[in-house]
């Protein structure tokens, strides 16, 4: 471990254990013995249920990104992509943020692409993510859904979640528009960023001149209307997914809980993301504080329970895919730690293809 993350994961360590001492400061009642309690009765079928339909998101995310790979490898397979992308998100959930680039990654080494180009689809894939997450919650909260009634009495939370509905309509479309700009002119605005930035410290300036013609190429990906249905269609129906999950481990804790409906969920879901940002490797932290202080503080859920619901909810939805990654990683010869390091380091030396006197790309390095 390198000394700048380890001072990452120290200041995530501190923050984190400064958050739960302040939690349970606050809690100076919490009863273990309820607790325990809320924990045994679990109904193991609804949980079973929720871990499914995350498998099956993971199955989604490989089809989507079957649909990207369209135009380069119109060969491969969604059950080609679905052990890279298993193993992946099973390297994020051990190893943190090290381990976010052994998706694409591998992805790259078993389709025979450049890693630079696999960068741009994770970097288009992640649009498609907030995009599509973004509907679900806007839909939520401007439709006449549970989200919506639900907020209606409590008038706090009603203009704190339009204030939301609309900042993320807003990121959405001004990502939208980045995307647009960088789609027809990504080349010209990564050579002014090169050229603008290029007095800075550790060629920072070249750095984000690359990160733009990844996401470029990436782009470029997206061919034509029919695949862009495709992989939005791909996008909506994993979130859903990932929602009906979230219903499922929370209504596993019965009649206390049983008013969660999937839109409500959706304010889980949206919080765990955001806690998701401060995490440590293989614990977690940030997501489970997040998602226990709405079920307390929004839903007036008893905090014993909330402290339940919310370890359990990041171990479906983060951690159970775990065992069967690791088992595939063994299966193809993996080491997690080093793929990791191998993905960190190509990253560091991933360059686009050049460009042929003839104006055409030139192919792909193998490999």
């Amino acid at each position: 471990m390198n000394k700048k993350r380890a001072l990452i994961y120290g200041l995530a360590l501190a923050v984190l254990a400064g958050l739960v001492y302040m939690q349970f400061r606050e809690w100076r009642t919490f009863d273990w013995g309820k607790f325990a309690e809320h924990t045994r009765e679990v109904s193991w079928p609804h949980v079973i249920h929720g871990i499914l339909y995350i498998y099956l998101g993971y199955v989604l995310r490989a089809y989507r990104w079957k649909v990207f790979l369209r135009p380069v490898r119109p060969e491969v397979t969604t059950l080609e992509l679905v052990s890279p992308t298993v193993v992946g998100f099973t390297g994020l959930a051990l190893l943190g943020r090290p381990g976010e680039l052994i998706r694409p990654y591998l992805i790259a080494r078993r389709t025979s692409l450049t890693f630079s180009s696999q960068l741009g689809v994770w970097a288009v894939e992640r649009i498609f993510d907030l995009a599509a997450f973004t509907v679900l919650m806007v839909s939520g909260i401007f439709l006449p859904t549970k989200l919506r009634a639900f907020a209606a009495s409590r008038p706090t939370y009603y203009h704190w979640l339009h204030v939301s509905g609309y900042s993320l309509s807003a990121l959405v479309v001004g990502l939208f528009l980045v995307t647009l700009v960088v789609s027809y002119r990504g080349p010209s605005i990564a050579d002014w960023v090169e050229k603008r930035f290029a007095h800075l410290a550790k060629g920072l300036g070249h750095r984000i001149a690359q990160r733009v013609r990844e996401f470029a190429e990436g782009l470029h990906t997206i061919h034509g209307f029919w695949a862009l249905v495709q992989a939005s269609a791909a996008s909506l129906l994993m979130w859903w997914l990932i929602a009906l999950s979230y219903k499922e481990v929370t209504h596993a804790y019965g009649a206390p809980m049983q008013a969660m409906s999937v839109t409500k969920v959706l304010l889980l879901m949206g919080s765990s993301m955001v806690g998701s940002m401060l995490q440590l490797p293989g614990v977690g932290g940030g997501a489970q504080l997040a998602t226990i202080e709405v079920l307390d503080k929004v839903f007036a859920v008893p905090r014993e329970l909330a402290v339940s619901c919310g370890i359990l909810l990041w171990l479906v939805s983060f951690v159970a895919i775990v065992p069967i990654g690791l088992v595939l990683a063994h299966h193809e010869r993996l080491s997690l730690r080093k793929v990791a390091e191998e993905s960190e380091k190509a990253e560091e030396e991933a360059v686009i293809p050049s460009v042929s006197s003839s104006g055409e790309p030139q192919a792909p390095a193998r490999g």
